[in-house]
């Protein structure tokens, strides 16, 4: 049996088939990312359209495929005819940075913690559609939506969403698993523009003869991989943002306080598993940033450093290019590197960049610990990963066993198994090649530092 998943993200799109116990990408390619002005990011949608096409000829005949998301990513487009109306809205998208803030002056937020779970913030899907709305204007056939129900209904016909994905636009019940008429009247967002939302695990319609058995947010799909399945199992996926996902059961654990977002994991039958998310929105988009400022030519440069950490040597990095999500969730932090003198080397700055990616992901993981007993073992994927420093400093600053997979494509593989379980097929996890990383004492005076860096960071806009 041979199952295919398409996992389109935010800096490419690739397949991967799965067939007799091994698993391989077929085809990868990258797209280019738009910025029409400071914090816009955008897509073409007919680019990504045509790569997921790509990928899926790549693969030949297969039993079920399944497709992961970008989840909070956006557009408008004719219903009827299914021709975009917009670009792709990225979730590092800020564009309505103003919208939020008069929301949440005029007390919006209690009612998107209390029926979406989640605060007000751009990052999110409600307020790129309401923009889009009032730009193109109310038209017959109009759908809005995240952008797998647009590549559903051009490639299988069926314009449709799953839970996880619903979950990430501020419009849904979170309990009910709905779309919820009194937040679409908040944000202006008609409910009838939406898609129809469905489980994670179900009927998407066909692609090229195949069924499409699954469908969910990349991130989602990543915690399948991983093999997370019992409640405080927590994964972190370095991608271009950092996003640790850990299980809570059917329980829905709301903690605003501390900046962590309720989610749905999955839904498959009747069970609706839940999460709690936390995200770092800046993690392979630093490194990437580093790259194009010419301080770093080749990301084998960040497996090992001579010197001591430099945040111990006064050096920090707050890796807030795009603002600070979890636990601040503030959009006008800047990024900023403090403690350099005229000794400072370009290996310490990216030494200090690692660290300090490590470090904003250990102040979600702590936020995690404070709300849900976790698992002793953090098991990690993605670019950054691939550092053994970066891996190691993770434990040290996180203080728990951290558990580098070594198989790289985890969401990939995690939508495969979700779309073989669509056939009543149980996929084994890939654990070859995985290495844990133990903490090491000391990290204690690190912390201190850096959440004096993170202030100094905040309203730098």
């Amino acid at each position: 049996m041979r199952i295919a998943a398409i996992d389109q993200g935010t800096t490419s799109t690739r397949v991967l088939v799965v067939e007799d116990g091994a698993a391989e990408i077929r085809h990868a390619v990258r797209h280019r990312q738009h910025h029409p002005r400071p914090g816009w990011v955008e897509h073409d949608p007919d680019e990504l359209l045509a790569n997921i096409r790509a990928c899926a000829e790549a693969v030949g005949e297969v039993a079920a495929l399944g497709l992961a998301n970008q989840g909070e990513s956006c557009l408008a487009w004719d219903g009827r005819t299914g021709e975009p109306l917009s670009p792709v809205v990225v979730w590092q998208d800020n564009r309505t940075g103003d919208m939020v803030e008069r929301l949440r002056a005029e007390g919006a937020e209690a009612l998107t913690l209390e029926r979406a779970g989640l605060p007000l913030d751009a990052y999110f899907s409600a307020t790129k559609l309401a923009r889009l709305l009032a730009e193109i204007g109310p038209r017959p056939n109009l759908r809005l939506g995240t952008t797998d129900a647009w590549f559903l209904q051009r490639l299988t016909g069926a314009c449709v969403t799953d839970v996880t994905t619903a979950s990430r636009t501020s419009l849904m019940n979170l309990a009910a698993c709905a779309w919820d008429e009194e937040l679409c009247r908040l944000f202006g967002v008609p409910i009838e523009c939406l898609p129809e939302i469905r489980p994670t695990v179900g009927a998407f319609g066909a692609l090229g003869g195949a069924p499409v058995t699954a469908a969910m947010v990349d991130q989602q799909a990543a915690l399948y991989g991983h093999g997370c399945r019992a409640r405080g199992d927590v994964k972190v996926t370095f991608g271009t943002g950092a996003f640790a996902l850990a299980l809570t059961g059917e329980e829905i654990v709301r903690a605003p306080e501390r900046g962590l977002l309720p989610t749905v994991a999955w839904r498959i039958g009747e069970v609706t598993e839940r999460a709690v998310d936390g995200g770092v929105y800046d993690a392979g988009a630093a490194v990437e940033w580093a790259m194009r400022l010419g301080l770093l030519a080749d990301p084998a440069e960040l497996d090992a450093f001579a010197a001591p950490p430099a945040i111990e040597r006064g050096i920090v990095f707050v890796p807030a290019l795009s603002g600070l999500a979890c636990p601040h969730w503030d959009r006008s932090a800047g990024a900023l590197w403090l403690g350099m003198t005229g000794g400072t080397t370009r290996q310490d700055l990216l030494q200090a960049m690692l660290e300090g990616i490590a470090l904003r992901t250990a102040e979600v993981i702590a936020a995690m610990a404070e709300r849900l007993p976790l698992a002793a073992s953090l098991s990690i994927d993605g670019g950054l990963s691939r550092s053994t420093y970066f891996a190691q400093f993770l434990a040290d600053a996180t203080g728990r066993t951290v558990m580098r997979r070594g198989f790289d494509e985890l969401t990939a593989f995690g939508c495969a198994a979700l779309a073989a379980r669509g056939l009543g097929v149980t996929l084994p996890n890939p654990e070859q090649g995985s290495r844990t990383f133990a903490p090491r004492e000391g990290a204690g005076p690190w912390h201190e530092r850096f959440a004096a860096a993170i202030e100094r960071s905040r309203g730098w806009r």
